[in-house]
């Protein structure tokens, strides 16, 4: 059995089944984890949740792009006019589609490997322990139709900014939210940064890159999001997979347990 990470797909399953084929990839063995951000700027973001659905051993944490597209079916947020995902919300099995990324969740772990995997990361004043523990409490909001519908509606939003424990309802899921899905450059105590998407080599005064602010800990953290990083972190227990294909760079397979990588370039424009 092979186990493959793979990054932000965002609308486009074709060059993921080009990767899969190159890997010789069997769906009655091995697994796939998703990084999260499976729809958005591609035009096959149905025929993506069709596809994974179907896998038995797949494992998608959710993303920024995700959960947008979930609040648009919710009607709580208007499309953009740069959304692309309007196949979903046309699509004969548009309940069955949402229902599932609904219930995907925030964080994944393998604890024989100490192998973990979220969107964005996990910030350094969350242990994996207590990370898992909040990303199993929004997937109980997440199932919670009532829950869920006061979570889309209020999810939007950059304050709080940083983690209180004694943070209650709207304004703690939005903070754990925007952890596991919107983060990059964070302060010495965890105050997130909404403003800046640039490359970590020149982060801006007083910001540092979360993964550089977080202490090793015996656990390789998996995760997507930073395509500007271009999968470099240049630490081995911070592996980044988003390199940009839906900017025109490349999509990027890894097996998770050899470190072996594999890339589909996008199309010249």
């Amino acid at each position: 059995m092979a186990r493959y990470a793979v990054g932000d797909l965002q609308g486009h399953l074709d060059p993921l089944l080009q990767l899969l084929a190159q890997v010789k990839f069997d769906p009655a063995q091995d697994e796939l984890w998703l990084v999260g951000d499976l729809v958005n700027r591609g035009q096959q973001n149905a025929d993506i949740l069709r596809f994974l659905r179907q896998l038995s051993q797949c494992h998608v944490t959710l993303g920024n792009h995700d959960l947008h597209l979930l609040a648009v079916a919710h009607g709580v947020r208007p499309p953009r006019s740069k959304d692309t995902f309007t196949d979903i919300l046309d699509a004969p099995d548009r309940v069955e589609l949402l229902h599932w990324l609904q219930t995907r969740p925030l964080l994944h772990r393998c604890e024989r490997t100490q192998k973990v995997m979220t969107h964005a990361g996990i910030p350094p004043c969350w242990s994996v322990d207590q990370a898992a523990a909040l990303a199993h409490e929004m997937e109980a909001v997440l199932a919670d139709p009532t829950l869920a519908a006061r979570f889309f509606a209020t999810m939007y939003g950059n304050q709080p900014d940083q983690w209180h424990q004694d943070l209650t309802e709207e304004d703690r899921w939005r903070t754990i939210t925007n952890y596991f899905t919107r983060m990059r450059f964070i302060t010495a105590d965890s105050r997130l940064d909404f403003d800046h998407k640039e490359t970590s080599d020149h982060p801006p005064a007083g910001w540092t890159p979360w993964y550089s602010a977080r202490q090793p800990d015996g656990w390789q953290i998996i995760f997507g999001h930073w395509a500007a990083l271009m999968g470099n972190t240049q630490r081995d227990d911070m592996v980044a997979l988003d390199t940009g294909y839906g900017w025109g760079n490349w999509l990027t397979l890894r097996d998770i347990d050899t470190g072996e990588q594999w890339r589909c370039d996008a199309p010249a424009s």
